[in-house]
């Protein structure tokens, strides 16, 4: 059965049931939308250079406000976090308590920012109704020095240095504290944390659960101030905005209520004078003994404080219920239990013929990934600009700082994050791809997610998307019709009927996009487009974000590619509406006869206007560097880049075109006007299996020589997946000069080796998710044109013929494995932390990284990528 299809089951479970019922925007009303990081963002950044690592750093965040949002351990909150609960914990070693997960900037990693912690998404259902996830927590002190120093001290030629490293976690002396929310009404939340002892040896922890309130009245605003205050052992919580709540917790001993406020500590920070209670109250009564930090009756942050002592392999629980005030009494073993039942219920529908346990549990903790990322996302960027009415004037050289002419937009929505500590901002082509993993549980919320983009308040008004808060006018690659089409498929295969309004919305507003990358993108008008950026970091010899030297210009393979595939995806979408509305037959046709143009430039059809970017002899596209004095000279660095065309294919179903006034004949026209076109691409005289019509960049005999290279194992092919760039150069690194300078390249299977775009992302080498999930498709959308009459070597050199389907089920299985136990019972992906892997109570965890080693699939970057790498969990599902 097609992975969709298992939906009809997955509605009837009571997870299914409540997201389809009348209720279902008020089950999402709470969820885990606190950040993991919202200090060292762009949000919070009031610099005058805009060096926003260095003006909010992590030892400003216990005791400084943020602006735009809260973060926190394992966080929970309504969507406009009027009130935020979290963890905070500490050992009796540390010097600050444990209330956010810690990491290094981007100087201070020897390959860019990143986590140093061990947590994982174990559990949760999109309603939120259920939720949990993993923190482990040293009895030793936790190594913040040693990670900042050690890292230091290595170069980008060096392996990063992560906790595990440091010995904190050996021979199992620590905790698992296990964070579960489950909620008896919508706004009834129960908050539990397990802590179990895995050390043989006694060990002394506190556990404190808070509440808070997210700053509103520090802004200049004339805002009533919320309040928590001690009632009989109970936190009354009074908001301006919500209505009157209460807190109550417990465990196998008595809590302590203490509280501060949520307010910058200035005497600490700035050496302002001010009173307390502040942010960083309860840490300081806690750590340092100070009485006068806390109040014991008031505040708008509270914590529950509970103190254990734990014997080897022992554990305790403690509870903390946050709901309406006067709310009856709730059994909440039982409700935890039936929670993380219904949670059972809902993936075991999922998940019925998908056969193998391991799986299962990947496909799980996948999904959980996607749903413990979610964020309330908030920044007025003219707001940001200009600062706060009341508050002190910000320097002058802002108005020239970043995203100055983003002034329109205004976000304030919970957005599915790429990874909320390493990427605690939105990013498009990211969303794009999160959203399409999404539409396997939650079609809805995938739909709204894309949706958000192309709204006035986020899409500029010439037409561009946000790329992302460090440069919101970067471009990446032009996804989001794609997944648009995609999510619209899986529903109409789920429900058995596309939304049609939700596809004609989307359309409207990625016309104006379109119109943008065609008249920004492509210099001379030939339909050869450069884009920049295009996500792909640092694949190329230059850095593609920024200006070349003057006079030359670059054409790029890949943004001619994706915007070939822009077309094929609208004018697929036109094609759907005009079944409703004939008025979009005329837009089809246009996109049609646009495809054709860009598939004639990059094939080189007219010699006189464009040169193109294939090369017959490597049997490659190449991007084409143009310099001042007029020569064109082709970049034959072999990359991802020269794959990307790949995707730019649609096969037409003749049921999609027939019956629509005059479209046959309209594109009969164009064909016959311009023959050379129609013989080198469109493939349209020639109807396939079932008179289908295939749409391609690429002829049968060039798709085989470009298929022939990806499907190399000395090149591109490695055991988990396609390679972004060529293993040739390993041996062989590329070179080339540019306006008196050699710049180089060469296969870098791990973390990079330079520090262009941060250091922190490599597309020289590693397997990246996104791209292979992309090409899986794409191959198996030839073979739907050709079935079994086209075949290829597969890997090439083997002598085994394969389908192309048969290609896209091998690359989807090596992908897959990354996360499997192989037959040494590891998973690949999971080889930085063997002391986990041969952990009988953490083998099961799984983490799913950024990318992946293109010889070995260890994991690499962003250790909490889902995030795009979520797309596992399609690639899991069965087919049939």
């Amino acid at each position: 059965m097609p992975a969709e299809s298992a939906y009809a089951t997955l509605q009837q479970t009571t997870e299914g049931l409540r997201l389809e019922g009348e209720a279902s925007a008020q089950w999402r009303e709470w969820g885990p939308y606190l950040s993991d990081r919202q200090w060292g963002t762009v949000r919070e950044d009031y610099s005058a250079g805009g060096d926003a690592w260095d003006y909010f750093p992590h030892d400003h965040a216990r005791s400084r406000v943020y602006r735009w949002g809260e973060d926190g351990l394992a966080g929970f909150s309504d969507k406009a976090q009027h009130w935020c609960l979290g963890l905070a914990l500490w050992n009796e070693r540390d010097t600050i308590l444990k209330e956010r997960l810690f990491g290094l900037n981007n100087a201070e990693g020897n390959h860019g920012e990143d986590v140093k912690e061990l947590y994982f998404h174990v559990d949760g259902v999109p309603s939120h109704a259920y939720m949990r996830m993993l923190y482990k927590y040293p009895h030793a002190a936790f190594p913040y020095s040693d990670l900042v120093e050690e890292n230091a001290r290595r170069s980008l030629d060096d392996p990063e240095y992560e906790v595990l490293d440091t010995g904190v976690f050996n021979d199992n002396h620590y905790f698992d504290v296990s964070i579960e929310y489950a909620k008896h009404t919508p706004d009834d939340i129960f908050m539990r944390v397990t802590v179990v002892n895995r050390s043989d040896r006694s060990a002394r922890l506190h556990v404190l659960p808070q509440l808070w309130a997210r700053d509103i009245w520090s802004w200049g605003a004339d805002i009533e101030h919320p309040a928590l205050s001690l009632v009989d052992n109970r936190v009354t919580a009074l908001h301006p905005s919500q209505s009157a709540r209460e807190a109550t917790a417990w465990g196998h001993e008595p809590c302590e209520w203490v509280f501060c406020e949520n307010r910058t500590n200035t005497p600490k920070l700035f050496g302002k004078p001010s009173t307390g209670p502040f942010k960083d109250g309860i840490n300081d009564w806690l750590l340092a003994g100070n009485a006068d930090a806390i109040r014991h009756n008031s505040g708008t942050k509270v914590a529950a404080h509970f103190a254990m002592t734990l014997e080897g392999g022992a554990s305790q629980v403690v509870y903390l219920r946050f709901a309406p005030a006067g709310s009856a009494h709730v059994n909440a073993r039982a409700l935890f239990e039936q929670r993380r039942n219904e949670a059972d219920e809902f993936y075991g529908a999922l998940q019925r013929n998908l056969e193998d346990a391991d799986a299962r549990n990947v496909q799980r903790q996948a999904l959980a990934g996607l749903l413990w990322s979610k964020q309330l996302y908030y920044f007025d960027v003219k707001a940001w600009l200009e600062g706060d009415p009341g508050l002190p004037p910000l320097p002058a050289e802002r108005s020239h700082i970043r995203n100055n002419q983003w002034r329109h937009l205004y976000n304030f929505d919970i957005v599915s994050m790429p990874d909320k500590w390493e990427y605690p901002w939105y990013a498009s082509w990211d969303l794009a791809f999160q959203a399409v993993a999404f539409a396997l549980i939650d079609i809805d919320f995938a739909k709204d997610q894309l949706l958000l983009l192309v709204k006035d308040r986020f899409m500029h008004p010439n037409g561009q998307l946000p790329a992302y808060e460090w440069r919101f006018d970067d471009a990446n690659p032009p996804v989001h019709a794609w997944a648009s089409w995609r999510v619209y498929q899986m529903e109409k295969t789920q429900k058995g009927h596309g939304d049609v309004v939700f596809l004609e919305r989307v359309f409207h507003k990625l016309l104006l996009n379109f119109s943008w990358w065609v008249n920004r993108k492509d210099a001379e008008g030939h339909n050869i487009f450069q884009g920049g950026f295009l996500g792909l970091d640092n694949i190329g010899l230059f850095d593609r974000s920024a200006a070349l030297a003057p006079g030359y210009r670059l054409d790029q393979a890949d943004g001619t590619a994706w915007v070939a595939g822009y077309a094929l995806d609208l004018m697929r979408i036109a094609l759907e509406l005009a079944q409703h509305n004939e008025v979009y037959v005329d837009i089809a046709v246009k996109f049609f006869e646009h495809f054709l143009y860009i598939a004639g430039a990059i094939n080189e059809v007219d010699q006189d206007e464009v040169e193109g970017l294939w090369n017959d002899e490597d049997g490659f596209f190449y991007d084409v560097l143009h310099r001042p004095d007029g020569k064109r000279e082709s970049v034959k660095l072999r990359s991802f880049v020269g794959l990307i065309p790949l995707f730019a294919v649609r096969v037409l179903e003749q049921r999609e075109h027939e019956g629509l006034k005059d479209l046959r004949e309209r594109l009969l026209a164009f064909l016959h006007h311009r023959p050379d076109l129609a013989a080198l691409v469109s493939r349209w005289t020639e109807p396939g299996k079932g008179n289908r019509l295939l749409l391609a960049l690429l002829r049968g005999q060039r798709t085989k020589d470009l298929i022939k290279r990806m499907l190399d194992d000395s090149e591109f092919l490695s055991p988990y997946g396609v390679r972004s760039l060529s293993r040739y150069y390993g041996e062989a690194p590329f070179s080339m000069q540019i306006n008196g300078n050699t710049l180089s390249a060469d296969y870098e299977p791990a973390e990079s080796s330079s520090r262009l775009f941060g250091g922190n992302s490599n597309w020289r080498g590693p397997v990246w998710m996104p791209l292979n999930y992309m090409l899986i498709e794409s191959l198996r959308e030839f073979h739907r044109y050709y079935d079994e009459n086209f075949s290829v070597e597969y890997p090439s050199g083997s002598g085994y013929l394969a389908s192309l389907e048969e290609v896209a089920d091998g690359l989807s299985y090596r992908i897959n494995r990354l996360f499997l136990r192989n037959e040494q019972g590891n998973r690949p992906s999971m080889a930085g932390y063997p002391q986990l892997e041969i952990d009988p109570e953490s083998r099961d965890l799984v983490l799913f990284h950024e990318y992946f080693h293109g010889e070995n699939g260890r994991g690499l970057g962003a250790s909490h990528q889902t995030g795009w790498s979520a797309l596992v969990a399609l690639l899991l599902q069965p087919k049939d």
